[in-house]
């Protein structure tokens, strides 16, 4: 049965069932396949036939979810990375050279900005930052070697939303691509490449796990600008393992159920910490407070599950706040069952220097507060107790 309904296709998008019949997908766990005979095994080699001939290229796991993550992101194809910075880098490394320009969100994350800042720099790849609140500082930022945009939408941890159909809009006219991190948003709640951009990137460690279990990444496009990605990936050999392959497709089946939970009690956290006296700032997308307000209203279904606050007493009131919190993991990682504190300054953003966190609006009291599904009253009782 074809369906058109984000739930059915997660659940029931599956690799084809072998001999056995199993309900449930297969994990396959090996390396390469066996083919009938020399013929088959040069047409598969050279792509006149379809079919496995190494895991490090494809494997009916990966198959399965990036078809998954496909039909949901509204792409044609993609690739399956090993994590979601695998995903990053295997981007940037398809498609730029020596020479060329990349036009960045300054609100990125922090092994985006050591990509950028330290790493592409020695190959003679150079690159700009924008300011998602100023998008009339975009266009003037683009020259004749710029070939990618590329943010983050909401930004981590700011939880700054630019506007997708502008950039989609800036891109086609300057003819770059626009690259989107929707890690934090996942495909439930917003899907870039209906606002014009070429490529869609997730950390599928992420809410598409949701679980803390696993590391993955993949990248999500047109055929025709996947055949870079792929031929790159293939011999670069960032490749998602099938075993996690599997977990994450299973994943997929439960996102949207997941999902309405954070969103539902991200609202409710940032809501009830809107007018706390020890809260200097709350940013949550579907805050009527938040700047960009009507942009993510536009473009997300829902909120998302990240709460950005800023406590008063910077360094000291932050790190008060985190050791007074009894049931919040502290953790560097986001999306998961359980709820978390981060303090970006000091773990996922320590490498920018002070500047750096300023001019994306890190401060020293900025805690990322990835909203879980435990039950609402707990989560905002844990809270409340550390402020106090």
């Amino acid at each position: 049965m074809k369906s058109e309904n984000f739930e059915t296709i997660a659940i029931r998008t599956q690799a084809e069932r072998s001999g056995h019949k199993e309900h449930s997908t297969a994990i396959y766990l090996t390396s390469s396949y066996k083919f009938d005979d020399a013929e088959e095994m040069r047409a598969l080699f050279t792509n006149e036939k379809e079919g496995n001939v190494y895991s490090r290229y494809s494997n009916p796991n990966t198959s399965e979810f990036i078809e998954k993550m496909a039909l949901l992101e509204g792409a044609e194809d993609g690739f399956a990375t090993a994590s979601g910075m695998a995903a990053v880098f295997t981007t940037f490394g398809a498609f730029l050279k020596s020479g060329d320009h990349v036009l960045s969100s300054r609100s990125v994350f922090g092994s985006t900005h050591q990509l950028l800042n330290n790493v592409f720099s020695k190959w003679g790849i150079t690159y700009s930052y924008a300011d998602l609140d100023k998008p009339q500082d975009w266009e003037a930022l683009i020259n004749e070697k710029t070939k990618m945009i590329f943010v983050e939408t909401p930004s981590n941890p700011g939880i700054d939303i630019i506007d997708l159909q502008f950039l989609g809009d800036l891109a086609k006219k300057h003819n770059v691509l626009l690259v989107v991190d929707n890690c934090f948003a996942t495909p439930y709640l917003q899907q870039p490449l209906k606002f014009g951009a070429h490529i869609s990137i997730h950390s599928a460690t992420k809410y598409i796990d949701g679980q803390g279990r696993t590391l993955g990444g993949i990248i999500l496009g047109s055929k025709k600008l996947m055949v870079d990605i792929i031929a790159f990936a293939r011999h670069s050999g960032p490749a998602l393992s099938p075993f996690n392959a599997w977990i994450l497709s299973k994943s997929l089946e439960t996102l949207a159920v997941r999902m309405d939970r954070h969103c539902e009690n991200a609202l409710k956290v940032a809501t009830f910490l809107e007018n706390h006296p020890k809260i200097k700032t709350v940013k949550y997308p579907f805050l009527p407070s938040h700047p960009q307000y009507e942009i993510a209203k536009k473009q997300m279904s829902q909120g998302g599950g990240i709460v950005t606050i800023v406590v008063h007493g910077g360094i000291d009131g932050a790190r008060t706040f985190l050791d007074g919190l009894k049931m919040f993991s502290i953790s560097a990682n986001l999306a998961d069952t359980r709820s978390i504190a981060t303090h970006p300054a000091t773990s996922t953003h320590n490498k920018l220097t002070e500047e750096q966190r300023n001019e994306v609006g890190i401060e020293q009291g900025s805690i990322r507060l990835s909203i879980g599904l435990e039950h609402i009253d707990d989560i905002i009782a844990d809270i409340e107790g550390a402020l106090s």
